[in-house]
């Protein structure tokens, strides 16, 4: 149906409820096909949504209805067609939490006000996990009821049919492959699944309004299982989130389940590996069909952000379980050179290693043969280790992170730090040298080092995403 069509019809829908427009503006298209447009009468606004596809439709209305009367932050349908395409809703605008993400990245960092909408998800994730489930028909939900062995099957191969085949640099047996895909999709259906998944759980699909968030496009729920939408969120890709960061929304998640399940009793660390893995699989799925086949340039250029971080999480979790699986993720770096315009112009041969030591233990040593790099003193800022509730942690935990991240002189450092690191990673990647060693001691090597280690480490890989970033942690025997 045209524009001008929907327009009308749409027009005629908002006068049957007392609504007269005046103006209809079409909205940007999404991923999906379904036609967005917003229609204004005086200082009111409301959304009116075009989808040919019905069946979808009455899943949205009845998961909306539901979660609705479970008191869930979701629109409210106002009125529906006589043919059930058309329909109006709240429109609660245009932020959305993947704007606040931008304005993070741009400014360099997660701020704290960003930080907080984000815990606000989440603690509303565990409301769509637990109370959601509560009384809800599955048989209603579309297009298939459960995620099950059937559906992680499919996010496999679409990850296989649509990025590793049309990519002839990559080599592997594919009949290996296809056995491996379905151990470890028994494997990942072992997870407790008692719960309502939201299954596109993403920043751009919870909008922010009066500070508060707000949730839309969870017409694809189904029964799942628990982790899957916490790595929805915490690793999409073009977020660029720090690993630091991830880990400490994990915990809150984790705190704010434990008010209706234990985690340990679903054995959520247990499975939440694999979920990473299967999340940014079916991303590099989505992305090839989206992109490569059906020749979209935004999915193509998303291409690098979700190569990286599934290059860097098999790096650190490698799947040797699974060596077919694992001997493809070994050859995603050969495609960097392909997709590189969005992040950088050129590959970079550059390694910077980063470093936390103990000025006690003395200087880390550099292996490159080029004699060192830099060293940050860090014993000049607060202190987390004479505080005896952080005795036990590292700089790693989200207690000590909490504690630093809330010193203005730790930011004050950081900056500086990144000012003169920034300048000789420009610097190293224009003259093509191969390394860069960069280390922060404070006494003990467990807390202030480690945070600040763990912090530009992350914040390279996020700038610099074609730069090999190797992270130790000498003292606390971690190395990524």
């Amino acid at each position: 149906m045209k524009d001008e069509a929907l327009i009308n019809d749409i027009a005629t829908l908002a006068r049957s409820i007392g609504f007269t427009p005046d103006d209809i503006k079409p909205l940007a298209e999404s991923g999906s096909s379904r036609k967005y447009f917003r229609l204004s009468s005086g200082s009111r606004t409301l959304m009116g949504t075009y989808n040919a596809n019905v069946e979808e439709n009455e899943a949205f209305f009845y998961l909306t209805q539901h979660f609705g009367a479970h008191h869930l932050p979701v629109p409210n349908i106002l009125a529906i067609n006589e043919s059930r395409e058309c329909y109006l809703q709240t429109d609660y605008g245009d932020d959305t939490l993947f704007h606040h993400v931008q304005l993070a990245l741009a400014s360099g960092r997660y701020d704290e006000a960003t930080i907080a909408l984000f815990k606000k998800a989440l603690r509303q994730l565990v409301r769509f996990q637990v109370l959601g489930h509560q009384g809800l028909d599955y048989n209603k939900v579309y297009p298939t009821p459960c995620f099950d062995l059937s559906g992680v099957l499919d996010d496999l191969d679409y990850f296989k049919y649509y990025f590793v085949k049309p990519h002839a640099e990559i080599v592997f047996n594919e009949a290996r492959l296809k056995a491996e895909f379905h151990a470890l999709a028994e494997e990942v259906c072992q997870a407790n699944n008692d719960f309502f998944m939201y299954r596109d759980f993403q920043s751009r699909n919870i909008m922010i309004c009066e500070g508060e968030p707000y949730f839309i496009d969870y017409q694809g729920g189904r029964k799942g299982p628990l982790p899957y939408d916490v790595v929805s969120l915490l690793y999409q890709v073009k977020a660029q989130m720090p690993q630091l960061l991830r880990d400490l929304l994990v915990d809150y998640y984790k705190q704010c389940l434990s008010e209706y399940v234990d985690p340990d009793s679903v054995q959520f660390d247990s499975y939440y590996p694999y979920f990473v893995y299967l999340r940014l699989m079916q991303v590099l799925g989505a992305y090839g069909f989206r992109g490569l086949i059906q020749k979209k340039a935004h999915f193509i250029e998303s291409i690098p952000y979700a190569l990286r971080e599934l290059t860097a999480w098999s790096e650190a979790h490698p799947l040797n379980e699974y060596p077919e699986l694992q001997n493809i993720l070994l050859q995603l770096p050969k495609l960097f050179p392909l997709y590189l315009s969005p992040l950088n112009s050129h590959l970079s041969p550059l390694t910077v290693t980063v470093n936390s030591f103990s000025f006690r233990k003395g200087y880390p040593n550099d292996f490159s043969g080029n004699g060192g790099g830099f060293v940050f003193d860090c014993r000049a800022l607060p202190n987390p280790g004479r505080e005896p509730e952080f005795k036990t942690k590292t700089g790693r935990d989200w207690e000590v992170v909490e504690y630093l991240t809330a010193k203005p002189q730790v930011h004050e450092f950081l900056n500086h730090v990144k000012c003169i690191v920034s300048q000789s990673i420009d610097n190293y990647l224009e003259r093509h040298f191969n390394h860069l060693m960069i280390s922060f001691g404070c006494t003990g090597g467990q807390h202030r080092s480690v945070f600040f280690a763990q912090t530009v480490a992350d914040w390279i890989r996020a700038t610099y995403p074609t730069v090999n970033v190797k992270l130790n942690h000498i003292e606390q025997h971690i190395h990524e």
